[in-house]
């Protein structure tokens, strides 16, 4: 349902009572748009027509709502089966749209896990990113440290491997973790598969929190174990026990193992912090703070329930969250947030002991984190501020992107596009081009073409949008965003890389970009970078310059993110065309070599009469492969199978 839109002119205004008037009493979602169709905000409501109305009656608003209002051009709504439902899809909308007046959070570092993986032999280790492989995920954890710690515990407690699977598979003798206990080296047989089993599912087992039933069990095998007269294992698994106990003991809270999490809102005009302390199985995992965008919020008790809303829509909630102040909606969070996990979530904003003590820790955290986050965000907006008097900008640069170029001898050349907005870098809008199609180590043709293919989705972005609004039609979904532009470009590299960017701008017909080449100096010494402008003018503002570190940073981080990918490519394809190149090898063999040793390193580790093993490897192409993969002659009657 949509209501009539505003004149880019001022035209015709929107008219919200009559809107409302259409509007269901059923549970929904409701999106406003300003005339230029950007979404102004997302919300839910029990009711659409009550909540909707209060938008548009006569009591008092506070001036950032009034602002929003005054620039509703029409309203979309969306009717849903339930307000928990409604909830869902309120996350949804806010993450996808990224409305300009909702609080969103900002956090682009994805959580590390701890993973078991479903080997014959299972792994521990850290995961972060992709869930790409196969194994159980035990988190999230607020930080690395949290995880780091965890692993550290299990290894004491259930020696569990933490090896590669390349290494495992290439082990002759135990390794330092089997010396000093922390492994019981299934690598070369020293536990049978059905005790490494139980191992594992007893570490799944405390994972998961369920610590009450694994000491249950452990005491179970003891006495078991104590009346067979195996007191080995007996002597084994009460030591098992004592450390578990150990460890609980020093980690109880209130007197019984918790599964919870404290959050504290702190903020400084619209400036907010987030801090989480978290606790799993009595454990406490440390503290992760988080910086959302509050839009021209003030309000804690909005901020923090938005919060609360939207990490709890992609994380899984623990059994109990305290805040540390009275939110909206929260029978309606703890419905939702139930019904997701499939057991009682309870939300406490009034606690007692232990509990009140956390929440006063994790209050003092969050006003140490915002101060912070202000002094680092002060010190960003001063080197923005040099940075525009140095370029001579009309006003602070909102958007900055960086190219860079990298490759081995002109091998697996790769580009990188960085983008740096107001509050530092935009690591999801960051881009790779795998450069393809040119003279080996041709740097001007690589970045030529980078460009080409970053700014010709932008002019034809901007063409699109050209056209929907002469036609007076919607702008195509593809076309939305993709022309957003940089206020100042830089490139790493002298005239000759300038040059190309210029002509390539100048042939797409795009303007009011600030172009700037960073040149490094005679020793590439940090401080010595000259800039070089489209007009010819060479600035070499010096080490102290603020501008100029802004620009290292983002330049730096346009080296890494290229040598990553360079990397990436380079390794994929030497580990592709190496096998490739010997008689006998597709791609199903290929597959089952590279799966059976864990990576091409593992299968140069291994001997002939190892790669012999692997099923469709026969012994005369087994020798084969090992004689290509060490450079020697593979001897007579080496063709194909």
């Amino acid at each position: 349902m949509t209501g009539p839109r505003k004149a880019s002119g001022g035209g015709v205004m929107f008219d919200g009572k009559a809107f409302v008037a259409g509007l269901s009493t059923a549970p929904g979602v409701y999106r406003m748009y300003a005339a230029d169709d950007t979404v102004l905000y997302v919300g839910k409501a029990a009711d659409l027509r009550k909540r909707v109305a209060s938008y548009f009656n006569a009591s008092p608003k506070v001036t950032r709502t009034m602002a929003m209002i005054a620039q509703i051009a029409r309203m979309e709504t969306t009717v849903t089966r339930s307000e928990a439902e409604a909830l869902l899809l309120e996350n949804q909308l806010i993450k996808s749209l990224k409305p300009r007046y909702n609080v969103s959070l900002r956090d682009d570092k994805s959580y590390p896990y701890v993973l078991v993986t479903s080997d014959d032999w299972p792994r521990i280790a850290v995961h972060r990113g992709p869930r790409n492989v196969a194994g159980r995920y035990f988190g999230p954890y607020p930080g690395v440290t949290a995880v780091r710690e965890t692993l550290n515990l299990m290894q004491k407690l259930f020696k569990l491997r933490n090896c590669e699977d390349s290494v495992f598979r290439n082990r002759s003798r135990p390794c330092l973790q089997h010396q000093i206990g922390r492994c019981t080296a299934p690598c070369v047989g020293m536990i049978s598969a059905q005790d490494y089993g139980d191992a594992v599912r007893r570490a799944s087992l405390f994972l998961d929190g369920r610590s009450d039933e694994l000491t249950r069990e452990v005491t179970r095998d003891m006495e078991a174990a104590a009346e067979k007269l195996d007191f080995e294992d007996a002597a084994r698994l009460r030591d098992l026990l004592g450390n578990m106990r150990s460890m609980q003991a020093r980690q109880y809270v209130d007197g019984k193992v918790a599964e919870l999490d404290v959050l504290a809102c702190a903020m400084q005009g619209s400036q907010a912090c987030v801090l989480l302390l978290a606790f799993r199985d009595g454990r406490n995992l440390g503290t992760r703070a988080f910086h959302p965008r509050t839009n021209g919020s003030d309000d804690p008790a909005e901020v923090l329930a938005a919060f609360v809303s939207q990490h709890y829509a992609e994380q899984t909630p623990p059994r109990e969250i305290v805040l540390d102040r009275a939110i909206e909606d929260v029978p309606l969070l703890e419905q939702a947030f139930s019904e997701s996990t499939g057991r009682r979530v309870q939300i406490k904003t009034s606690v007692r002991g232990d509990r009140a003590r956390y929440v006063d820790l994790a209050r003092r955290n969050a006003e140490i984190s915002l101060a912070t986050e202000m002094s680092s965000q002060a010190a960003q907006n001063a080197r923005a501020e040099s940075l525009r008097e140095m370029l001579g900008l009309s006003q602070l640069a909102q958007r900055i992107e960086c190219f860079d170029i990298s490759h081995t001898m002109g091998e697996a050349t790769v580009a990188s596009c960085v983008v740096f907005d107001a509050a530092g870098p935009v690591r999801g809008q960051y881009r790779r081009y795998n450069i393809a199609g040119i003279e080996p180590g041709d740097d001007y043709a690589a970045m030529h073409q980078a460009l080409t293919r970053r700014f010709r989705k932008a002019a034809d972005a901007r063409a699109a949008e050209v056209a929907a609004v002469e036609a007076g039609t919607d702008v195509p979904a593809a076309a939305e965003g993709a022309g957003i532009l940089p206020d100042v470009l830089l490139i790493d590299g002298g005239t000759g890389q300038v040059a190309q960017a210029r002509a390539v701008l100048d042939t797409l017909g795009i303007t009011g970009i600030c172009l700037v080449g960073v040149a490094k100096g005679e020793a590439r010494k940090p401080g010595d970078e000259t800039l070089l402008l489209p007009d010819g003018r060479a600035l070499k503002p010096g080490a102290a310059s603020p501008g100029l570190q802004l620009v290292q940073q983002v330049r730096d981080e346009a080296h890494r993110f290229a040598i990553t990918g360079h990397r990436g490519r380079r390794q994929k394809a030497r580990t592709t065309s190496r096998l490739e190149d010997i008689p006998g090898i597709g791609p199903r063999r290929r597959a089952s070599l590279l799966k059976h040793f864990g990576g091409l390193g593992g299968l140069k580790a291994a001997g002939a009469e190892q790669i012999a093993q692997v099923e469709g490897v026969n012994a005369a192409l087994a020798q084969r492969i090992y004689a290509t993969l060490h450079g020697l002659d593979p001897g007579p009657g080496a063709g194909h199978d």
